[in-house]
């Protein structure tokens, strides 16, 4: 299935929704395959690597119903991501990447939109700004899945732009892969900025 969207699994930064994810068996597959042109692309530049390697798990999102599944979900793409860097439970990449699986990979249900809790389900848009720092915005899915119907010819939305439709619920300061990591700790002021 996957190779019917080839090109798009080989973008770096290209998104990806899991609406029923499971234990994660297409995100796991759609991570290697994005690491794979991390690698082709970036493999010389430990730095660089390390960072689109990052950015690469940041553009993939599922949503399950059962939370067992979504923990064994985040932790296969986890150990995916770690086994291309060959990092331990201790790196700070290792941590930003468990916090980015934390906000990418949820527990609620697809169809409702709406989180275990009740709440709207929200996803963390990560963007690579350059030199190790990432900027994360939040939307809402069921905002986000709206816009189709505002985008149709006849709709009476049609006239308005997507930036008015995409407006992030929350945006924060560009954060580094250490202050990721501490917000995977729960000590960085960020998190609830």
């Amino acid at each position: 299935m996957l190779d019917l969207v080839k090109e798009e699994t080989e973008r770096i930064d290209s998104r990806f929704l899991e609406p029923a994810c499971g234990s994660g068996n297409f995100i796991a597959q759609i991570l290697r395959r994005k690491l794979a042109a991390v690698e082709l692309k970036y493999g010389k530049s430990d730095f660089e690597r390390r960072h689109y390697a990052l950015l690469a798990l940041m553009c993939i999102y599922g949503i399950e119903l059962l939370p067992d599944n979504i923990a064994e979900c985040r932790a296969n793409a986890l150990e995916i991501f770690a086994e291309y860097i060959k990092l331990n439970e201790t790196d700070d990449l290792y941590r930003a990447a468990s916090h980015v699986l934390s906000q990418n990979v949820v527990n609620g249900d697809a169809l409702t939109m709406r989180a275990q809790d009740g709440q709207p389900i929200t996803f963390a848009e990560w963007g690579y700004l350059g030199k190790g720092k990432y900027q994360r915005r939040d939307f809402r899915f069921d905002t986000l899945t709206g816009s189709s119907a505002f985008s149709a010819e006849d709709s009476l939305f049609a006239h308005l732009g997507k930036h008015e439709i995409f407006t992030p619920t929350k945006t924060y300061p560009p954060m580094s892969v250490s202050e990721l990591a501490a917000a995977a700790r729960g000590d960085s002021p960020v998190e609830g900025a």
